[in-house]
């Protein structure tokens, strides 16, 4: 059987509208809670796709929270094997980071639903059927662009927003995958966040009813990242 598994920091932001799609396709989908897991006995390379998910700490508080050592060397390792990887968000930063780029604070947070700008390299890549529409942004890190990876998505906030090299590596900073039919678990997981960086939940609730494409969105990007990473 065709295996993915999902690197999982917070039990909220998980696979959301790409997890049918695998399914679909016949994966076998299965979670690794990466800050309890045993990282050390985690074999990098036994699955097909390998998702590593967002979350609310960032790829340079590894003194405090050390499993995100353990998490960047098993993404070298799997990297290193040329086997697909997908990031989102902090997952995106781990790439980053383990590809030899440098991660750090943006300076401001973004957060809500707005477009990107894509580069000529995006438009030629699976985010192509982004288009226009609204993604969900979730950050207030960035990561520079590694060696070797094509510059995808830009946003006026961010100008890092999506890398990837054509084949099986994918980086995206913002959330194509958030089920927003649960945008509530968000809101309120993430209600510390939006108070400090002065957001109204209800602004949020009221962009998530109107991003009614974001899952059609989902599932032409991702699908056609597999056909790229497998062709």
């Amino acid at each position: 059987m065709t295996t993915c598994v999902a690197l999982r920091h917070i039990h909220f932001e998980d696979l959301g509208y790409i997890e049918p799609l695998l399914r679909e396709r016949g994966y076998d989908v299965r979670y690794v809670d990466a800050p309890v897991a045993n990282l050390a006995a985690f074999d990098p390379l036994a699955d097909d796709l390998m998702v590593v998910l967002g979350g609310p700490v960032g790829v340079y508080d590894d003194d405090t929270y050390p499993f995100l050592r353990a998490e960047i060397d098993l993404i070298r390792r799997r990297l290193a094997a040329g086997k697909p990887i997908l990031g989102v968000c902090l997952g995106a930063q781990l790439i980053a980071s383990a590809l030899g780029a440098k991660v750090y604070a943006l300076g401001v947070k973004e957060i809500g639903f707005g477009p990107l700008t894509l580069t000529d390299a995006g438009r030629a890549s699976p985010l192509a059927a982004v288009g226009a529409a609204p993604v969900l942004h979730w950050h207030g890190d960035q990561f520079d662009i590694p060696e070797g990876m094509r510059h995808l998505a830009s946003t006026p906030v961010g100008a890092n927003q999506a890398f990837g090299d054509g084949k099986g590596v994918l980086g995206l900073q913002f959330h194509l995958e958030a089920d927003l039919a649960h945008i509530e678990r968000w809101l309120v997981g993430h209600a510390s966040e939006l108070a400090q960086a002065g957001i109204d939940p209800r602004t949020l609730r009221a962009q998530a009813a109107d991003a009614a494409a974001l899952p059609d969105t989902c599932r032409a990007v991702v699908a056609a990242w597999l056909d790229e990473a497998y062709a």
